[in-house]
């Protein structure tokens, strides 16, 4: 059964319907073609709908959606069943066969294509092989735009573990008269038409194309019609993909250029014209006798003679017969038929050459296994039915006789297998349809052969005469001389109830091609066209058998069919097609209704319905429906899986509608199916939660197990690495104290990345320790130094180039000689007397300045700094104090980046003080960073800010007005001086 799908979509087994009746069926086909479900179930037969669109559900994730399941385990599907046959086959080693069947149209070469993409280990050839056959084998008609045209039966062989090594092809009746008529609308083999769209302008002349091609006028009714017809077929893209293809199976350049002068052969034939002088019949259009003589690789006056006269031996005498016009006609006709007919069997042959398989013995490799796929014509009932028609037909009318034989003796055999009793069932049986046709001295066959045999001329009238005189009786055969009340047969032409016509049947039955065409050919020096050939061979005078009939042949060839097919374990695939315009939407109900009686698929419903809907093993119904009952969840403990299965019926209440086999439990109707699905369905809900709650609880105890043991192993390396870090930073720096550089040397080890800013700290630490070790036995008075060098740096590294921070820092400058050599004593005093009236501790810094004042002019200062106060003194006048600003009032100072000495002092009543230090000894010394530092290490060490500018120009304040303090390099400037500008004040310094 298939999987259970929403009610929706209808039933996917047809077995599973509630009325077997044929209103309900075509329902049930209806919706599910509507809802876009194109495949549906008949127990183990799949019902195709062509969608006449593409569908994405061909793709390699569906194949492995459905490899390895049950029928029912999923939607029904193509894959299904191919991979069913692929199972069969390889479990029980016994050969199988899929038979795809239904009438032109329906999706028959589409579905065997996907079928052999399905059993997916298909070599690359096989594949390729039929968009080859395709090409030559398969024509638009008025149904279809790529009709099969021949009957197509491929054998996939296996080797023991299921590859494949090898397949082989077999064709059957190819609708050859295609070739030289085509009905209205229609086109001939694909083949001509892709050589035309293909090839290039110059191969075209190199094979002798005919530029353009000629249409045949309508009068001449026996040439080679090959009218281009609108259609939305790509024949230059199909070219250049068979093309490829023939390359890839294996033909030579050389097979395929011949096969390319083959068609274009048949092509000239087709434009062939005979005319008459008198009693002698001549060729209109002589210039092509070279033309296919050139192209058959033969002598001209060779091609000229097999086209105008007939060979034949009398006795010992050999005399050549002119043919009449319509005999020349004929023959023409004949040889094109023939030809292609010829080539189309030669590709067969080759490509079984390639595929077949090779050095293979069965006792060495294991036993090989085939599954055979068969594509063959659909029923065909057309305005016109001539001779093929009449055998495709019979061929489908064999073909459901056996589908009707096998599935009857299946489901006979599965029931007395199980012990089930069987119940009879009636349906039509066609084999009195079958026999109709195929008996023996009776059958339409048999007189049709009869008439062919006789001596002198046969018409296809007398034919129909013989067929009235035998068959009159017959239930099934009709005509309008045994039914004159009929007026849609026709007088002397038209018989049984589908209007055969039997006009033609004669002809295509002897299917006669004078042995001189065939002589012809076998002496063409091309080896291809020899080989096609090789009853050429024959003398002239050597007597042989009559040829078998073309019905004959047919006949023997489907005999040999069925038998094949019924060595096999057949699985089949019966196609529908919806509507006759090839539109996605329309179903046609009285198109597909007559499709499914002549199919008998109602009858396939009611032969698997025959007592019992469903059927399934005794493990298979446990593991799907086990956990409907606490006796069988989540396993059972019954003697056996039978036992198991009667108590979860039993539990459920179903045990009146059972009945129990050996290994398998027959359901009687499909609402017991439905309500254990039903049921299922609902535990399942039930038990995916459960299932959701516990795996969840697995992966968050799993999940939580792997933190915590990550945890602990992070934990663990850690404590390892800061341990080896630790113990190396010790061994490193364990005799610093004794080295003479106290370990500044040593290379720090890298430290893990858990320990970076533990390493920072450890470095600061050893940085402050071996600074100690510096600093530990300097005075006060260096220690003074030492902080306000420090402090320069924090304040000016990397803003001023010159910081003097090599040479020992005196601060207090005045007092030394060197500045002052004559005054120095006078400064002393006068910095005394300030100490005992402002009582300072000591002074930071003093120096020589130039200043500029609020009146923009430029004097000599002397400049001290205290503790307490900042004074300006006047160096001419005995440093007297001009001016003292508290040192609190100070807010910050300005320097510029460049080498100059100018200082201005920020207060807070903005009246900045513009400086700049003169007087240095030796003359190029900077004092700038002294003063920077000396201030801001006092600023820090009384908890205050002073806050440092590096800027150019400096921006100041003098009593409130807003200047600007820029400095000039002058050359000729012997000191430092300020002069007045627009915006503030210039500093100019001597140049370099």
């Amino acid at each position: 059964m298939a999987e259970h799908e929403s009610l929706e979509f209808g039933k996917a087994d047809f077995v599973l319907l509630d009325n077997v009746s044929l209103e309900e069926f075509m329902a049930n086909l209806k919706l599910r073609f509507e809802k876009g479900r194109i495949y549906s179930y008949i127990g183990e037969v799949v019902v195709s709908v062509n969608p006449y669109r593409a569908m994405n559900i061909y793709g390699r994730d569906t194949i492995e959606q459905y490899k390895g399941r049950e029928l029912y385990e999923r939607p029904p599907h193509l894959f299904a069943i191919a991979d069913a046959a692929y199972k069969a086959m390889k479990r029980r080693n016994k050969d199988t066969c899929i038979v795809i069947s239904g009438e032109s149209g329906a999706g028959k070469t589409e579905d065997m294509s996907v079928t052999s993409v399905c059993l997916y280990r298909v070599k690359n050839m096989l594949l390729k092989s039929n968009c080859v056959l395709e090409a030559f084998g398969n024509a638009k008609t008025n149904r279809n735009d790529n009709s099969s045209r021949f009957g197509k039966y491929m054998d996939i062989n296996f080797d023991f573990k299921g590859d494949p090594i090898g397949g082989h092809i077999n064709n059957y009746l190819l609708e050859k008269s295609r070739v030289i008529f085509q009905q209205e609308g229609e086109r001939s083999f694909h083949s001509f038409y892709q050589v035309s769209e293909g090839l290039t302008t110059d191969i075209k002349k190199l094979f002798l194309f005919c530029q353009p091609f000629q249409t045949p006028d309508k009068s001449h009714q026996t040439c080679i019609v090959f009218s281009i017809l609108q259609s939305s077929i790509n024949d230059s893209a199909d070219f250049k993909a068979v093309t490829d293809a023939m390359k890839v199976i294996g033909f030579t350049t050389g097979e395929i250029q011949t096969v390319y002068k083959i068609l274009a052969t048949i092509l000239h034939l087709g434009n062939l014209k005979f005319g008459s002088d008198g009693d002698v019949t001549l060729i209109e259009n002589s210039k092509l006798v070279s033309v296919l003589g050139d192209l058959l690789s033969t002598k001209d006056e060779n091609v000229e003679k097999a086209l105008l006269y007939r060979t034949v031996a009398t006795g010992r005498d050999v005399i050549d017969k002119q043919h009449t016009h319509q005999e020349a006609s004929y023959g023409r006709d004949a040889l094109a038929k023939a030809i292609y007919e010829r080539l189309f069997c030669w590709i067969v042959g080759r490509i079984n050459d390639i595929i077949e398989v090779k050095n293979y013995d069965a006792r060495v490799h294991g036993k090989n296994t085939v599954i055979g796929v068969l594509d063959i014509y659909g029923f065909e009932i057309f305005q016109n039915n001539s001779f093929e028609q009449f055998c495709i037909n019979y061929c489908n009318e064999k073909l459901q006789q056996l589908f009707i034989q096998l599935v009857l003796k299946q489901e006979q055999e599965e029931y007395q297998r199980e012990g089930i009793p069987w119940k009879h069932i009636d349906y039509f049986n066609n084999q009195i349809i079958v026999d109709l046709v195929e008996q023996q001295h009776k059958g339409i066959f048999a007189v049709l052969d009869e008439a062919c045999m006789n001596v002198g001329k046969v018409t296809d009238e007398m034919f129909l005469q013989a067929l009235n005189g035998k068959l009159a009786k017959h239930a099934h055969y009709t005509s309008r001389k045994l039914s004159p009340t009929d007026k849609n047969l026709e007088f002397d032409r038209d018989f049984l109830h589908s209007l055969y016509s039997v006009v033609g049947f004669i002809d295509k039955n002897k299917d006669t091609l004078f042995q001189d065409f065939k002589r012809l050919l076998y002496n063409s020096s091309n080896p291809v066209l020899k080989a096609m050939w090789p009853e050429g061979k024959l003398s002239i005078t050597e007597v042989t058998k009559r040829p078998l009939t073309a019905a004959t042949l047919f006949k023997n060839s489907m005999i040999s069919l069925v038998e094949n097919l019924a060595s096999k374990e057949p699985y089949y695939v019966r196609c529908i097609k919806p509507n006759d315009v090839k539109s996605p939407l329309l179903f046609e109900h009285e198109r597909c209704k007559h499709q499914v009686e002549y199919l008998g698929l109602l009858e396939n419903v009611r032969v698997r319905r025959a007592g019992f809907a469903n059927r399934q093993t005794y493990p298979r119904f446990l593991q799907r429906y086990k956990m409907i009952s606490e006796f069988t969840w989540p396993n059972h403990d019954l003697p056996s899986d039978k036992e198991a299965v009667k108590r979860l019926l039993q539990g459920c209440g179903f045990e009146h509608d059972v009945a129990y086999g050996k290994t398998k439990v027959f359901i009687r109707t499909p609402r017991t199916i439905f309500n254990l699905e039903e049921q299922r369905a609902e535990m399942v809900k039930r038990i995916v939660l459960f299932l959701q709650k516990v795996w969840r609880g697995t992966l968050a105890r799993m999940r939580y197990r792997r933190m915590r043991a990550a945890l602990i192993i992070i934990r663990a390396y850690r404590r390892y690495k800061v341990k080896s870090y630790i113990r190396e930073v010790n061994r490193r720096f364990k005799n610093v104290r004794g080295m003479k550089d106290h370990g500044k040397h040593v290379k720090w080890p890298t430290p893990p990345k858990v320990l970076r800013k533990f390493e920072e700290a450890l470095r600061n630490i050893y940085n402050r320790w071996w600074a100690w070790t510096l600093i530990k036995d300097l005075s006060p008075e260096e220690m003074v130094q030492i902080r306000a060098k420090v402090a320069t740096l924090e304040c000016l590294k990397g803003q001023r180039a010159d910081l003097g921070l090599q040479r020992a820092w005196e601060g207090n400058y005045l007092v030394s000689k060197k500045d002052s050599p004559g005054t120095a004593s006078s400064f002393t005093l006068v910095s005394s007397d300030l100490q005992r009236k402002d009582k300072f501790m000591r002074v930071l810094f003093s120096c020589n300045v130039r200043k500029i004042n609020r009146f923009n002019k430029a004097e000599d200062r002397a400049l001290l700094i205290t503790d307490r106060h900042l004074y300006k003194m006047d160096p001419v006048k005995q440093y007297k104090p001009m001016k003292s600003i508290p040192l609190y009032n100070v807010t910050g100072v300005s320097i510029s980046p460049g080498k100059d000495q100018l200082v201005v002092f920020h207060t807070k009543d903005n009246r900045d003080l513009i400086v700049c230090m003169q007087g240095m000894v030796p003359a190029g010394d900077s004092r700038i960073g002294e003063l920077v530092g000396t201030l801001f290490s006092h600023f820090k060490s009384e908890k205050r800010k002073l806050q440092v500018n590096i800027v150019s120009p400096i921006h100041c304040s003098m009593n409130g007005r807003k200047c600007t303090v820029i400095v000039e390099t002058k050359i000729n400037q012997s000191q430092p001086d300020f002069t007045k500008s627009r915006s503030g004040y210039i500093l100019s310094v001597p140049g370099n």
